[in-house]
């Protein structure tokens, strides 16, 4: 549980941001939110400029990435002992 601040400390507090700050990740709690984006999470990719200009839109850029796949050579089956 927190303590308050009590209010003669918080006039000795300024309005500027400490160079470093230390938190008890000992207390932290889980995300509740966390997993109500499960599978259909998306991955944030940033493309190069001169990509970025040939493809404009998310479906661009997974449809070549998908042919890009499935013209590489799939690697052998590793057999198991």
């Amino acid at each position: 549980m927190m303590s308050k601040t009590s209010s003669e400390n918080m006039e000795n507090l300024n309005d500027e941001l400490l160079p470093e700050y230390r938190f008890d990740y000992a207390q932290a709690k889980p995300n509740r939110f966390a997993s109500q984006e499960g599978a259909s999470a998306k991955r944030v990719v940033v493309l190069d400029e001169d990509v970025a200009q040939v493809f404009t839109t998310p479906e661009s850029v997974n449809k070549v990435l998908r042919a890009l796949i499935a013209a590489m050579p799939q690697p052998a089956d590793k057999e198991t002992v």
